[in-house]
């Protein structure tokens, strides 16, 4: 198959990037600052690059400013605009294409989801956030975004074209610079304990799990709207930490307070929502389906990863 990643070279884009080439795809990968064998684009306005999609079978958008970073008002303007400004135009692309793709697969995140302890949220029954009490006003903003990105794709004009929407939980690879990067080395400094109680949940993907899903549901044609990319096992923060640090050998983590993961999200030019937010979301959908996961305890899949990186 001809795959059409637009965004794809940050840490998903290259384990999907791999992973499908290795396969025996063809892969192309639009980028706002293209290496080798990448294709231009600015991801706001039509251009050269669409030809790439016109006969390809496959989009799967990944483009969006990185959420690893300080949530002021610029960032969080420039990851809304980035989000749904790519989404537009690729909908415009395939709505322009004489032999448009068979299937768009459109990256979303599993922080459309509230904040919440006490059930999980699948697509049927999950609750959007944004109205929830009790929490910063600005966690709102991760939400509208969110929508505010599948909205675009849902109004798109390609009725040839099946749509889905990814919800996907943190994809953990041991790629450097990828969140399991950064929580294993705060695991190995000793710094890798619960923060402000570890109550909150983290959902999580391992990277193979991701690629077989994405794969799994550009096959499946009827399988279309949001689907929750997550493990079907998300477990409290302190548990993920407690088994991130056996999976290093590392017997003991240092708690932190609220206020002390504000100066460490600080220090790494990042923000606290990725800590202290629960994201308890399961893959009803997929599950329903038939799709089975081969790392779908975090304790297996962390001792996965951490091997690979050692190899590596």
């Amino acid at each position: 198959m001809k795959i059409v990643l637009p965004g794809g070279t940050g840490q998903v884009g290259t384990v999907l990037r791999r992973a499908l080439t290795a396969a025996g795809h063809e892969v192309a990968v639009l980028s706002r600052r293209p290496g080798h064998g990448e294709i231009l684009w600015d991801g706001r306005t039509l251009g050269p690059w669409a030809e790439a999609i016109d006969g390809s079978d496959v989009v799967v958008n990944l483009a969006g400013r990185s959420v690893s970073c300080r949530y002021t008002p610029d960032n969080l303007r420039a990851m809304m605009d980035s989000r749904v400004d790519s989404a537009r135009v690729v909908g415009r692309a395939i709505a322009g294409a004489a032999r448009p793709p068979r299937v768009w697969l459109q990256m979303s995140t599993a922080t459309v989801y509230a904040h919440r302890f006490d059930a999980p949220h699948d697509e049927a029954t999950g609750v959007i956030g944004g109205a929830e009490p009790g929490v910063p006003d600005y966690w709102g903003y991760s939400v509208d975004m969110a929508t505010a990105w599948e909205r675009e794709q849902e109004m798109a004009d390609t009725p040839h074209t099946r749509k889905v929407a990814l919800r996907a939980a943190m994809v953990m690879s041991p790629d450097r610079g990828g969140v399991f990067d950064v929580l294993s080395r705060l695991a190995r400094l000793g710094l890798g304990g619960p923060v402000a109680g570890g109550r909150q949940y983290v959902s999580w993907i391992h990277d193979h799990d991701f690629v077989r899903a994405v794969e799994f549901l550009v096959g499946r044609d009827d399988l279309a709207g949001a689907v929750n990319l997550a493990a079907p096992a998300p477990l409290p923060h302190r548990a993920f930490m407690r088994a991130l640090r056996g999976a290093w050998g590392i017997p003991v983590g240092l708690p932190a307070t609220k206020w002390m993961a504000e100066l460490g999200a600080f220090a790494l030019r990042s923000d606290t929502e990725l800590l202290l937010k629960s994201r308890r979301v399961v893959p009803g959908r997929l599950l329903d389906a038939g799709f089975a996961f081969d790392r779908p305890e975090w304790p297996e899949a962390a001792a996965d990863l951490v091997r690979r990186v050692r190899d590596r």
